[in-house]
Protein backbone atom coordinates (compact mmCIF):
# COMPACT_ATOMS: atom_id res chain seq x y z
CA UNK A 1 0.00 0.00 0.00
CA UNK A 2 1.33 3.22 -0.66
CA UNK A 3 1.52 5.71 1.88
CA UNK A 4 0.44 9.07 0.69
CA UNK A 5 2.52 12.24 2.50
CA UNK A 6 1.06 15.79 2.74
CA UNK A 7 3.53 18.70 4.28
CA UNK A 8 1.17 20.91 6.10
CA UNK A 9 2.60 24.33 7.08
CA UNK A 10 0.76 26.15 9.40
CA UNK A 11 2.70 29.04 9.20
CA UNK A 12 2.76 30.05 5.49
CA UNK A 13 -0.88 31.52 5.34
CA UNK A 14 -2.69 31.49 1.79
CA UNK A 15 -5.52 33.01 2.15
CA UNK A 16 -8.99 33.82 4.27
CA UNK A 17 -11.87 32.10 2.90
CA UNK A 18 -15.23 33.75 2.67
CA UNK A 19 -17.59 31.98 4.45
CA UNK A 20 -20.21 32.28 2.16
CA UNK A 21 -18.33 29.45 -0.04
CA UNK A 22 -21.19 27.67 1.94
CA UNK A 23 -23.94 29.11 0.77
CA UNK A 24 -26.92 27.93 -0.97
CA UNK A 25 -29.79 28.23 -3.33
CA UNK A 26 -33.54 27.64 -3.77
CA UNK A 27 -35.57 28.00 -6.87
CA UNK A 28 -39.70 28.12 -7.92
CA UNK A 29 -38.86 24.62 -8.99
CA UNK A 30 -41.47 21.22 -7.93
CA UNK A 31 -41.14 21.34 -4.18
CA UNK A 32 -37.91 23.70 -2.88
CA UNK A 33 -40.34 26.34 -2.02
CA UNK A 34 -44.00 25.49 -1.67
CA UNK A 35 -44.36 22.16 0.34
CA UNK A 36 -40.50 22.92 1.19
CA UNK A 37 -39.13 25.66 2.82
CA UNK A 38 -42.38 27.36 2.99
CA UNK A 39 -45.63 25.48 3.92
CA UNK A 40 -48.45 27.65 5.45
CA UNK A 41 -50.83 25.94 7.49
CA UNK A 42 -48.64 22.70 8.01
CA UNK A 43 -48.56 21.98 12.20
CA UNK A 44 -44.61 22.01 11.33
CA UNK A 45 -44.42 25.43 10.03
CA UNK A 46 -44.32 28.41 12.22
CA UNK A 47 -46.45 32.00 12.22
CA UNK A 48 -45.19 32.88 8.86
CA UNK A 49 -45.69 29.72 6.92
CA UNK A 50 -41.87 28.39 7.62
CA UNK A 51 -40.79 25.17 8.48
CA UNK A 52 -39.45 25.32 11.69
CA UNK A 53 -37.60 22.17 11.10
CA UNK A 54 -35.90 23.39 7.77
CA UNK A 55 -35.51 26.45 9.48
CA UNK A 56 -33.41 24.41 12.14
CA UNK A 57 -31.71 22.61 9.94
CA UNK A 58 -30.62 25.58 7.78
CA UNK A 59 -28.93 26.97 10.94
CA UNK A 60 -27.15 24.68 11.82
CA UNK A 61 -25.14 24.78 8.82
CA UNK A 62 -24.95 28.32 9.28
CA UNK A 63 -26.29 29.24 6.08
CA UNK A 64 -24.28 32.43 5.26
CA UNK A 65 -26.28 33.24 1.93
CA UNK A 66 -29.38 32.20 -0.13
CA UNK A 67 -29.30 32.77 -3.91
CA UNK A 68 -33.43 33.61 -5.11
CA UNK A 69 -35.21 32.88 -6.98
CA UNK A 70 -33.36 31.54 -9.57
CA UNK A 71 -32.70 29.92 -11.93
CA UNK A 72 -34.52 29.57 -15.09
CA UNK A 73 -37.59 30.76 -13.01
CA UNK A 74 -36.77 34.19 -12.83
CA UNK A 75 -36.59 34.68 -16.67
CA UNK A 76 -40.29 35.10 -17.07
CA UNK A 77 -40.50 36.27 -13.32
CA UNK A 78 -42.42 39.85 -12.50
CA UNK A 79 -40.66 40.52 -9.03
CA UNK A 80 -43.66 43.56 -8.71
CA UNK A 81 -46.77 41.19 -8.57
CA UNK A 82 -44.79 39.47 -5.75
CA UNK A 83 -45.54 41.56 -3.48
CA UNK A 84 -47.79 43.37 -1.75
CA UNK A 85 -51.06 42.00 0.00
CA UNK A 86 -52.98 41.14 -3.53
CA UNK A 87 -51.06 38.21 -5.02
CA UNK A 88 -52.45 36.50 -7.96
CA UNK A 89 -51.47 33.47 -9.15
CA UNK A 90 -48.94 33.43 -12.63
CA UNK A 91 -48.04 30.67 -14.69
CA UNK A 92 -44.67 30.27 -14.92
CA UNK A 93 -43.53 29.35 -18.55
CA UNK A 94 -40.02 28.27 -17.52
CA UNK A 95 -41.20 25.22 -15.84
CA UNK A 96 -44.90 25.02 -17.16
CA UNK A 97 -46.70 25.21 -13.70
CA UNK A 98 -48.80 27.52 -11.36
CA UNK A 99 -46.90 29.59 -9.46
CA UNK A 100 -49.16 30.44 -6.16
CA UNK A 101 -47.37 33.59 -6.24
CA UNK A 102 -47.71 33.93 -2.11
CA UNK A 103 -43.84 33.58 -1.60
CA UNK A 104 -42.28 36.47 -3.16
CA UNK A 105 -39.39 39.24 -2.22
CA UNK A 106 -40.52 40.51 1.37
CA UNK A 107 -40.99 36.19 2.17
CA UNK A 108 -37.57 36.05 0.67
CA UNK A 109 -36.09 38.77 2.80
CA UNK A 110 -38.02 37.65 6.13
CA UNK A 111 -36.71 34.07 5.81
CA UNK A 112 -33.49 35.22 5.76
CA UNK A 113 -33.56 37.15 8.47
CA UNK A 114 -34.85 34.33 10.24
CA UNK A 115 -31.80 32.43 9.44
CA UNK A 116 -29.05 36.24 9.66
CA UNK A 117 -27.85 35.21 6.38
CA UNK A 118 -27.64 37.69 3.39
CA UNK A 119 -30.32 37.33 0.79
CA UNK A 120 -29.05 37.52 -2.51
CA UNK A 121 -31.33 38.31 -5.24
CA UNK A 122 -31.32 36.86 -8.99
CA UNK A 123 -33.36 39.11 -11.45
CA UNK A 124 -34.91 38.57 -14.45
CA UNK A 125 -32.61 39.59 -17.25
CA UNK A 126 -34.76 37.31 -20.04
CA UNK A 127 -38.09 39.17 -20.37
CA UNK A 128 -37.20 41.80 -17.83
CA UNK A 129 -35.45 45.13 -18.70
CA UNK A 130 -32.53 47.76 -17.24
CA UNK A 131 -35.16 49.22 -15.54
CA UNK A 132 -37.32 46.69 -14.07
CA UNK A 133 -34.05 45.72 -12.32
CA UNK A 134 -33.24 48.76 -10.72
CA UNK A 135 -36.73 49.42 -9.93
CA UNK A 136 -36.02 45.88 -7.93
CA UNK A 137 -32.97 47.27 -6.17
CA UNK A 138 -34.85 50.58 -5.45
CA UNK A 139 -38.06 48.14 -3.59
CA UNK A 140 -35.02 46.82 -1.61
CA UNK A 141 -32.70 49.14 -0.69
CA UNK A 142 -34.14 52.89 -1.08
CA UNK A 143 -35.16 54.79 2.13
CA UNK A 144 -38.18 56.31 1.52
CA UNK A 145 -37.25 57.92 -2.16
CA UNK A 146 -39.47 57.31 -5.40
CA UNK A 147 -42.24 54.98 -6.16
CA UNK A 148 -40.73 51.26 -5.08
CA UNK A 149 -39.40 52.26 -1.76
CA UNK A 150 -42.60 53.71 -0.72
CA UNK A 151 -44.40 50.72 -2.16
CA UNK A 152 -42.20 48.51 0.10
CA UNK A 153 -43.27 50.83 3.29
CA UNK A 154 -47.09 50.61 2.07
CA UNK A 155 -46.52 47.08 2.42
CA UNK A 156 -45.38 47.22 5.78
CA UNK A 157 -41.75 47.06 5.87
CA UNK A 158 -40.47 51.09 6.35
CA UNK A 159 -37.18 49.58 7.07
CA UNK A 160 -34.78 49.00 3.69
CA UNK A 161 -33.49 45.86 3.09
CA UNK A 162 -30.25 46.80 2.22
CA UNK A 163 -29.71 43.47 0.00
CA UNK A 164 -26.16 43.79 -1.33
CA UNK A 165 -25.92 40.92 -3.50
CA UNK A 166 -27.74 40.87 -6.86
CA UNK A 167 -27.15 38.79 -9.80
CA UNK A 168 -28.02 40.49 -13.42
CA UNK A 169 -29.42 37.05 -15.17
CA UNK A 170 -29.53 33.25 -14.71
CA UNK A 171 -28.08 31.64 -17.94
CA UNK A 172 -29.08 33.73 -20.77
CA UNK A 173 -26.18 32.45 -22.79
CA UNK A 174 -28.30 28.65 -22.55
CA UNK A 175 -31.23 28.31 -26.06
CA UNK A 176 -33.21 26.51 -22.84
CA UNK A 177 -33.50 30.00 -21.06
CA UNK A 178 -36.56 32.63 -21.71
CA UNK A 179 -34.96 35.22 -23.01
CA UNK A 180 -31.43 33.78 -24.35
CA UNK A 181 -29.12 36.16 -25.48
CA UNK A 182 -26.25 36.48 -27.68
CA UNK A 183 -22.70 37.52 -26.69
CA UNK A 184 -22.83 41.15 -27.61
CA UNK A 185 -26.55 41.60 -26.92
CA UNK A 186 -25.52 40.39 -23.69
CA UNK A 187 -22.93 42.69 -23.14
CA UNK A 188 -24.74 45.54 -23.29
CA UNK A 189 -27.73 44.58 -21.42
CA UNK A 190 -25.35 43.43 -18.37
CA UNK A 191 -23.55 47.45 -19.43
CA UNK A 192 -26.58 49.31 -18.90
CA UNK A 193 -28.53 46.81 -15.94
CA UNK A 194 -25.44 47.73 -13.40
CA UNK A 195 -25.01 51.21 -14.79
CA UNK A 196 -28.66 51.89 -13.60
CA UNK A 197 -28.56 49.79 -10.44
CA UNK A 198 -25.18 51.35 -9.47
CA UNK A 199 -26.95 54.58 -9.64
CA UNK A 200 -29.76 53.52 -7.33
CA UNK A 201 -27.29 51.83 -4.83
CA UNK A 202 -23.50 52.18 -5.36
CA UNK A 203 -22.80 50.03 -2.47
CA UNK A 204 -24.47 46.89 -4.15
CA UNK A 205 -22.07 44.04 -5.46
CA UNK A 206 -23.31 42.73 -8.30
CA UNK A 207 -23.09 39.93 -11.19
CA UNK A 208 -23.53 39.01 -14.07
CA UNK A 209 -24.49 35.31 -15.72
CA UNK A 210 -21.05 33.82 -17.24
CA UNK A 211 -19.70 30.50 -18.00
CA UNK A 212 -16.62 29.34 -19.21
CA UNK A 213 -16.22 30.36 -22.68
CA UNK A 214 -13.62 32.46 -23.73
CA UNK A 215 -16.00 34.88 -26.22
CA UNK A 216 -18.75 35.51 -23.95
CA UNK A 217 -16.73 36.27 -20.59
CA UNK A 218 -14.38 38.51 -23.12
CA UNK A 219 -17.29 40.78 -24.13
CA UNK A 220 -19.15 41.21 -20.97
CA UNK A 221 -16.13 41.85 -18.89
CA UNK A 222 -15.10 44.45 -21.95
CA UNK A 223 -18.04 46.28 -21.40
CA UNK A 224 -19.08 46.38 -17.84
CA UNK A 225 -15.60 44.87 -15.90
CA UNK A 226 -15.77 48.19 -13.80
CA UNK A 227 -18.99 48.26 -12.94
CA UNK A 228 -19.33 44.35 -11.72
CA UNK A 229 -17.81 42.39 -8.61
CA UNK A 230 -18.18 38.91 -9.24
CA UNK A 231 -18.51 36.80 -12.29
CA UNK A 232 -20.85 33.83 -11.95
CA UNK A 233 -20.48 30.36 -13.00
CA UNK A 234 -22.88 27.38 -12.90
CA UNK A 235 -22.12 23.93 -13.18
CA UNK A 236 -23.59 20.31 -12.88
CA UNK A 237 -21.44 17.44 -14.23
CA UNK A 238 -23.84 14.58 -14.00
CA UNK A 239 -26.15 15.74 -16.56
CA UNK A 240 -28.96 13.85 -16.33
CA UNK A 241 -32.22 16.40 -16.75
CA UNK A 242 -33.57 14.07 -19.48
CA UNK A 243 -32.82 10.69 -18.08
CA UNK A 244 -32.44 10.71 -14.63
CA UNK A 245 -30.04 7.79 -15.16
CA UNK A 246 -27.83 8.84 -12.28
CA UNK A 247 -24.15 8.46 -12.49
CA UNK A 248 -22.84 5.29 -10.74
CA UNK A 249 -20.01 6.08 -7.96
CA UNK A 250 -16.76 5.76 -9.84
CA UNK A 251 -17.67 8.07 -12.96
CA UNK A 252 -18.75 10.91 -10.32
CA UNK A 253 -15.35 10.35 -9.23
CA UNK A 254 -13.60 11.21 -12.41
CA UNK A 255 -15.75 14.70 -12.60
CA UNK A 256 -14.15 15.64 -9.23
CA UNK A 257 -11.10 17.23 -11.36
CA UNK A 258 -13.23 19.28 -13.15
CA UNK A 259 -13.84 22.26 -11.04
CA UNK A 260 -10.23 22.87 -10.72
CA UNK A 261 -9.80 23.51 -14.36
CA UNK A 262 -12.91 25.61 -14.57
CA UNK A 263 -11.63 27.68 -12.00
CA UNK A 264 -8.50 27.99 -13.64
CA UNK A 265 -9.81 29.13 -17.29
CA UNK A 266 -11.80 31.22 -15.73
CA UNK A 267 -9.05 32.72 -13.50
CA UNK A 268 -6.83 32.99 -16.28
CA UNK A 269 -8.93 35.52 -18.14
CA UNK A 270 -9.51 38.00 -15.43
CA UNK A 271 -5.65 37.79 -14.85
CA UNK A 272 -5.22 38.64 -18.80
CA UNK A 273 -7.96 41.19 -18.25
CA UNK A 274 -6.20 42.95 -15.23
CA UNK A 275 -9.96 42.24 -13.26
CA UNK A 276 -8.27 39.21 -11.07
CA UNK A 277 -8.63 42.06 -7.95
CA UNK A 278 -11.87 43.46 -8.77
CA UNK A 279 -13.49 40.82 -9.92
CA UNK A 280 -14.04 37.00 -8.26
CA UNK A 281 -15.70 34.18 -9.11
CA UNK A 282 -19.37 33.52 -7.63
CA UNK A 283 -19.77 29.22 -8.58
CA UNK A 284 -23.70 30.74 -7.91
CA UNK A 285 -25.11 27.47 -8.54
CA UNK A 286 -23.73 24.10 -8.48
CA UNK A 287 -23.87 19.75 -7.75
CA UNK A 288 -22.92 17.36 -8.84
CA UNK A 289 -26.18 15.99 -10.44
CA UNK A 290 -28.31 18.13 -13.01
CA UNK A 291 -32.02 18.42 -12.11
CA UNK A 292 -34.61 15.84 -13.64
CA UNK A 293 -36.75 17.84 -15.87
CA UNK A 294 -37.70 15.88 -18.94
CA UNK A 295 -39.52 17.66 -21.85
CA UNK A 296 -39.02 21.29 -19.94
CA UNK A 297 -35.94 22.29 -22.10
CA UNK A 298 -35.94 21.08 -25.23
CA UNK A 299 -37.52 21.69 -28.38
CA UNK A 300 -40.02 18.73 -27.97
CA UNK A 301 -42.56 19.52 -24.92
CA UNK A 302 -43.60 16.97 -23.61
CA UNK A 303 -47.83 17.51 -24.28
CA UNK A 304 -49.55 15.85 -20.48
CA UNK A 305 -48.12 16.06 -17.37
CA UNK A 306 -47.16 12.41 -16.64
CA UNK A 307 -44.60 13.72 -19.96
CA UNK A 308 -43.24 16.52 -18.23
CA UNK A 309 -44.64 17.20 -14.37
CA UNK A 310 -45.34 14.03 -12.92
CA UNK A 311 -41.58 12.74 -13.18
CA UNK A 312 -40.38 15.74 -11.26
CA UNK A 313 -41.10 13.29 -8.36
CA UNK A 314 -38.22 11.32 -8.81
CA UNK A 315 -35.66 13.84 -8.06
CA UNK A 316 -36.90 13.58 -4.64
CA UNK A 317 -36.06 9.19 -4.38
CA UNK A 318 -33.71 9.66 -1.54
CA UNK A 319 -32.15 6.20 -2.41
CA UNK A 320 -30.59 8.75 -4.99
CA UNK A 321 -28.30 10.35 -2.70
CA UNK A 322 -25.27 8.76 -1.84
CA UNK A 323 -21.42 8.22 -0.48
CA UNK A 324 -20.74 9.57 -4.13
CA UNK A 325 -22.97 12.84 -3.65
CA UNK A 326 -21.10 12.93 -0.87
CA UNK A 327 -17.53 12.58 -1.52
CA UNK A 328 -18.25 15.01 -4.60
CA UNK A 329 -19.19 17.84 -2.31
CA UNK A 330 -15.93 17.46 -0.36
CA UNK A 331 -13.83 17.78 -3.04
CA UNK A 332 -15.38 20.56 -4.65
CA UNK A 333 -15.66 22.00 -1.44
CA UNK A 334 -11.28 21.59 -1.25
CA UNK A 335 -11.28 22.55 -4.52
CA UNK A 336 -12.79 25.73 -3.45
CA UNK A 337 -10.87 26.65 -0.12
CA UNK A 338 -7.64 26.08 -2.34
CA UNK A 339 -9.30 28.74 -4.33
CA UNK A 340 -10.42 30.85 -1.90
CA UNK A 341 -8.45 33.82 -3.45
CA UNK A 342 -10.49 34.31 -6.06
CA UNK A 343 -13.47 32.11 -5.31
CA UNK A 344 -15.55 34.33 -3.05
CA UNK A 345 -19.06 32.23 -3.03
CA UNK A 346 -20.90 28.66 -3.86
CA UNK A 347 -24.21 28.53 -4.07
CA UNK A 348 -24.96 24.63 -3.76
CA UNK A 349 -28.19 23.97 -5.72
CA UNK A 350 -30.49 23.54 -4.07
CA UNK A 351 -30.82 23.38 -0.29
CA UNK A 352 -33.90 21.65 0.49
CA UNK A 353 -35.90 19.17 -1.96
CA UNK A 354 -34.92 18.09 -5.58
CA UNK A 355 -31.11 17.15 -5.41
CA UNK A 356 -31.05 19.28 -2.21
CA UNK A 357 -29.33 18.53 0.70
CA UNK A 358 -32.50 18.58 3.09
CA UNK A 359 -36.20 16.77 2.29
CA UNK A 360 -39.23 17.27 3.40
CA UNK A 361 -42.43 15.33 4.11
CA UNK A 362 -45.00 15.70 6.25
CA UNK A 363 -43.97 14.52 9.38
CA UNK A 364 -40.46 16.12 9.46
CA UNK A 365 -37.24 16.48 7.16
CA UNK A 366 -34.27 13.77 6.00
CA UNK A 367 -30.63 14.97 5.96
CA UNK A 368 -29.34 13.67 3.21
CA UNK A 369 -25.50 12.75 2.74
CA UNK A 370 -24.49 16.06 1.54
CA UNK A 371 -26.16 18.01 3.95
CA UNK A 372 -23.67 16.51 6.69
CA UNK A 373 -20.89 17.04 4.45
CA UNK A 374 -21.67 20.64 5.02
CA UNK A 375 -22.22 20.27 8.86
CA UNK A 376 -18.84 19.17 8.96
CA UNK A 377 -17.23 21.72 6.81
CA UNK A 378 -19.26 24.92 8.27
CA UNK A 379 -19.19 23.92 11.43
CA UNK A 380 -15.29 22.47 12.61
CA UNK A 381 -12.93 23.59 9.11
CA UNK A 382 -10.83 27.06 10.01
CA UNK A 383 -10.96 30.20 8.30
CA UNK A 384 -7.79 30.56 7.11
CA UNK A 385 -6.33 28.28 4.09
CA UNK A 386 -2.52 27.34 5.04
CA UNK A 387 -0.48 25.65 2.70
CA UNK A 388 -0.50 21.83 1.90
CA UNK A 389 2.44 19.81 -0.30
CA UNK A 390 1.71 16.58 -1.15
CA UNK A 391 3.77 13.90 -2.24
CA UNK A 392 3.16 9.72 -3.66
CA UNK A 393 -0.51 10.57 -4.44
CA UNK A 394 -2.26 7.49 -5.40
CA UNK A 395 -3.60 7.43 -8.53
CA UNK A 396 -7.40 6.27 -9.31
CA UNK A 397 -8.03 5.12 -12.40
CA UNK A 398 -12.31 5.59 -12.80
CA UNK A 399 -14.61 5.12 -15.89
CA UNK A 400 -15.58 8.56 -17.09
CA UNK A 401 -18.01 9.55 -19.83
CA UNK A 402 -15.45 9.34 -22.33
CA UNK A 403 -13.17 6.44 -21.19
CA UNK A 404 -10.68 6.03 -17.91
CA UNK A 405 -10.01 8.72 -15.86
CA UNK A 406 -7.05 9.58 -13.34
CA UNK A 407 -7.71 11.31 -10.52
CA UNK A 408 -5.89 11.73 -7.13
CA UNK A 409 -7.29 9.06 -4.74
CA UNK A 410 -7.11 11.00 -1.54
CA UNK A 411 -7.84 15.04 -1.44
CA UNK A 412 -6.57 17.24 1.28
CA UNK A 413 -6.73 20.36 2.28
CA UNK A 414 -5.42 22.66 5.60
CA UNK A 415 -6.77 25.16 7.61
CA UNK A 416 -6.43 27.22 10.69
CA UNK A 417 -8.64 28.76 13.28
CA UNK A 418 -7.32 31.98 13.92
CA UNK A 419 -8.59 32.29 16.69
CA UNK A 420 -7.32 29.43 19.04
CA UNK A 421 -4.58 28.26 16.08
CA UNK A 422 -6.22 25.00 15.71
CA UNK A 423 -5.57 23.11 12.81
CA UNK A 424 -8.44 21.30 10.93
CA UNK A 425 -7.47 18.96 7.82
CA UNK A 426 -10.16 17.62 5.63
CA UNK A 427 -9.34 14.27 4.22
CA UNK A 428 -11.32 12.83 1.32
CA UNK A 429 -10.77 9.37 0.22
CA UNK A 430 -12.37 9.19 -3.03
CA UNK A 431 -11.55 5.39 -3.83
CA UNK A 432 -14.67 3.33 -3.63
CA UNK A 433 -13.68 0.07 -1.96
CA UNK A 434 -10.31 0.79 -0.41
CA UNK A 435 -9.40 2.14 3.17
CA UNK A 436 -6.07 4.12 2.10
CA UNK A 437 -3.15 5.24 4.57
CA UNK A 438 -1.56 8.61 4.96
CA UNK A 439 0.69 10.38 6.38
CA UNK A 440 0.06 14.37 7.49
CA UNK A 441 3.58 16.05 8.20
CA UNK A 442 2.85 19.15 10.37
CA UNK A 443 3.19 19.95 14.32
CA UNK A 444 1.36 17.82 16.00
CA UNK A 445 0.37 19.63 19.59
CA UNK A 446 -2.79 18.26 21.91
CA UNK A 447 -5.38 15.90 20.87
CA UNK A 448 -6.32 14.88 17.63
CA UNK A 449 -9.93 13.75 17.12
CA UNK A 450 -11.46 12.65 13.78
CA UNK A 451 -15.10 13.19 12.58
CA UNK A 452 -15.79 10.61 9.74
CA UNK A 453 -18.59 10.85 7.20
CA UNK A 454 -19.10 7.27 5.06
CA UNK A 455 -21.50 4.15 4.54
CA UNK A 456 -21.53 0.75 4.88
CA UNK A 457 -21.23 0.91 0.64
CA UNK A 458 -20.72 3.56 -1.79
CA UNK A 459 -24.38 3.66 -2.68
CA UNK A 460 -25.58 4.00 0.93
CA UNK A 461 -27.74 6.85 1.52
CA UNK A 462 -30.53 8.15 4.41
CA UNK A 463 -34.06 8.04 3.65
CA UNK A 464 -37.36 8.36 6.01
CA UNK A 465 -36.75 6.06 9.26
CA UNK A 466 -33.57 5.40 7.74
CA UNK A 467 -30.28 6.99 9.05
CA UNK A 468 -27.50 5.07 7.66
CA UNK A 469 -25.14 8.15 6.75
CA UNK A 470 -24.14 10.68 9.46
CA UNK A 471 -20.47 11.75 11.05
CA UNK A 472 -19.12 9.85 13.81
CA UNK A 473 -16.39 10.50 15.92
CA UNK A 474 -13.33 8.08 14.29
CA UNK A 475 -10.68 7.32 17.06
CA UNK A 476 -9.67 3.78 14.65
CA UNK A 477 -8.35 6.47 11.98
CA UNK A 478 -5.55 7.28 13.93
CA UNK A 479 -3.01 4.60 13.08
CA UNK A 480 0.46 6.97 14.91
CA UNK A 481 0.87 9.76 16.60
CA UNK A 482 4.26 11.78 17.04
CA UNK A 483 4.93 15.53 17.40
CA UNK A 484 5.80 15.95 14.19
CA UNK A 485 3.69 13.39 12.23
CA UNK A 486 -0.02 11.80 12.28
CA UNK A 487 -0.61 8.64 10.68
CA UNK A 488 -4.14 8.19 9.09
CA UNK A 489 -6.36 5.82 7.73
CA UNK A 490 -9.52 7.00 6.24
CA UNK A 491 -12.09 4.72 5.31
CA UNK A 492 -13.40 3.83 1.86
CA UNK A 493 -15.62 6.59 0.38
CA UNK A 494 -15.11 8.82 2.78
CA UNK A 495 -15.59 12.95 4.02
CA UNK A 496 -13.00 13.05 7.33
CA UNK A 497 -12.13 16.16 9.15
CA UNK A 498 -9.11 15.77 11.23
CA UNK A 499 -8.70 18.53 14.25
CA UNK A 500 -5.36 18.74 15.59
CA UNK A 501 -5.07 20.82 19.22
Amino acid sequence: MTIMRFTITPKRELFKRDPMIYGHFLEHFHRQIYGGVFEPGSPLSDEDGFRKDVLEALRKIRTPIIRWPGGCFVSSYNWKKGVGPVRTPFFDKAWRVEDPNTFGTDEFIKLCRKLDCEPYICTNAGTGTAEEMSDWLEYCNLENEGEFARMRIANGYPEPYNVKYWSIGNENYGHWEIGAKGTMEWARLVMESAKMMKHVDPTASLTAAALVDLDWNINLLRGSGERLDWISIHAYWDAIHQTNDLAPYGRCMSYTAETEASIAQVRGLLTAMGLEKKIKIAFDEWNLRGWYHPNAHTVYQGHGKAEYLLPRDDNDINASYTMADAVFTACFLNTVLRNADIVGMANFAPVVNTRGAIFTHKDGIVLRSTYHVFDMFVNLMGDTVIDTWAEDVEPYVTPGLKGEVTVDCVDVVATRHNENGKIVVACVNKHEFEDKEITLCLPVNGDVRVTSLTGNSPDDYNDIGRDSVHPFENADAVIEKSDNCLRLRPPAHSVNIVEIG
